[in-house]
């Protein structure tokens, strides 16, 4: 085993990641991993492949990349020039054809096309905003009503009727104040075990606030919007202490390095991720809404009708 190889083997041992692990954070065949860390170059599709490798593997592992190739560049082989390379770099440049006149004189006379074009359209805007803004009076004098005072309000029957005219300040004394219905709360139930991917059901419907909190060392955290094969929202290394969040509204896909090391909360209530230095990986579902402007009882909250004043008389 080389010492690049060491090196890379004890980094991804640290971390509590296989070689399995490896090889879907970086997409490198299993077979390749397995030749880095021992050594054997030759098992690799090529020379220039070898940099590139190294360079995934030491990111995944939490090692600088750059650093690792310059400490190690005695053992990574250097990839090979090839002769179409050489003979592009040496071939000379054709020089740039020399325009004729008659391409010059059909640009100047492009050029002085657009020119006229852009001031006859000038002249036209301007005409145009001339004609509406002249016609604009004429349009809001038509409009322009006879009388500006509001026909008095009818006289009310309560008092023709020898009633008692109500207080503005009784009606909104007997106005009913709505019942508000009570906020359901978070919930989040493990369904099933698909392959290594634990799936949990979090409900009820809506956005959901999800953090992940990083305690007691460094970790590698992967999440992702829906699946595994989702959009990339965090793919690195998280420090101790680091703290993330993130809106859940219908799939949410986590994968951590060490669940040991990883809490993870929706809306403040834990997910149980096992509590071991493995790798734990997560899938979040929200659940479908059941419909209905209902509280947790199932029933509809609906205000007592308020009786008129003076109804029945």
């Amino acid at each position: 085993m080389s010492e690049l190889g060491a090196l890379l083997r004890k980094a991804r041992m640290e971390n509590g990641l296989t070689l399995d692990d490896i090889q879907e954070i970086t997409k490198i065949r299993k077979r390749y991993l397995e030749a880095l860390e021992s050594g054997d170059y030759s098992v690799l599709p090529g020379s220039f492949y070898v940099r590139a490798f190294v360079k995934n593997y030491s990111e995944a592992v939490g090692l600088d990349a750059d650093e690792v190739l310059r400490l190690y560049q005695h053992e990574i082989p250097a990839a090979a020039i090839s002769d179409q390379t050489e003979q592009s770099v040496s071939r000379p440049r054709p020089p740039r054809r020399v325009r004729s006149r008659s391409s010059d004189r059909l640009g100047r006379a492009g050029f002085n096309i657009m020119m006229w074009c852009f001031l006859i359209l000038i002249v036209v805007v301007v005409w145009v905003f001339l004609i509406n803004r002249d016609d604009a009076p004429a349009q809001q004098a038509d409009n322009t009503p006879i009388t500006d005072k509001a026909s008095p309000a009818p006289p009310t029957d309560n008092a023709a009727n020898g009633g008692t005219a109500a207080s503005p300040g009784a009606t909104d004394a007997q106005t009913p104040t709505p019942t508000p219905t009570p906020t359901p709360q978070t919930s989040v139930v493990f369904t099933e075990k698909k392959g290594r991917v634990d799936h949990y059901d979090v409900s009820p419907a809506g956005t959901h606030k999800v953090e992940i909190k990083v305690t007691g060392g460094v970790n590698w955290t992967e999440v992702r919007e829906g699946d595994s094969s989702g959009e990339r929202l965090t793919y690195k290394n998280l420090t101790d202490g680091t703290v993330t969040s993130y809106d859940l509204t219908d799939s949410l896909y986590i994968n951590v390095g060490r669940a040991d090391l990883v809490q993870i909360t929706v809306d403040g209530i834990t997910v149980d991720d096992g509590d071991e230095a493995n790798s734990k990986k997560i899938q979040l579902n929200v659940a479908a809404s059941s419909g209905g402007d209902t509280a947790d009882t199932g029933q509809s909250v609906t205000p007592t009708p308020t009786p008129t004043p003076g109804a029945g008389q």
